[in-house]
């Protein structure tokens, strides 16, 4: 009987172990995307004043650019908003540069802008000074 009892035992505590880690890595999963929607997301940058606004030569796209200013301890930034034009007019920001006050915008084709100098290719391109320069996606 002290046997059985044994092996009762190591299965509830294997059961127990399993249910906590599962526990663990939805806790884990769940404080990684709140601190990512809290200090990461381009899509929750505050925009500002329209600096700028160009239409992609075939008209699918809107780019407009903001100045905004995100509180009395930081600099100016330029948000650059991707415009869906044939999709109901969806946005996506694809630009943020910290420290700049202005925005030069020119197309160099249908999907390619270029804002002060960093070229992107939309849609999928986007621009956050916070990830060191490089472009994500």
């Amino acid at each position: 009987m002290d046997e059985a009892a044994a092996h009762e035992s190591k299965k509830v505590k294997r059961k127990a172990a399993i249910f906590l880690a599962v526990i663990g890595l939805f806790l884990a999963s769940l404080i990684g995307y709140g601190i990512h929607w809290a200090f990461f997301d381009m899509e929750r940058i505050p925009k500002g004043a329209l600096l700028d606004e160009k239409v992609s030569p075939d008209g699918t796209y809107t780019v407009k650019a903001y100045l905004s200013d995100m509180g009395a301890t930081t600099s100016y930034s330029v948000v650059g908003e991707l415009i869906f034009n044939k999709e109901h007019n969806k946005t996506k920001n694809i630009y943020f540069q910290y420290s700049q006050r202005t925005a030069e915008m020119h197309w160099a084709d249908h999907d390619t802008v270029v804002i002060n100098g960093v070229q992107l290719d939309v849609p999928d391109e986007v621009y956050d000074w916070r990830k060191n320069g490089n472009f994500t996606k």
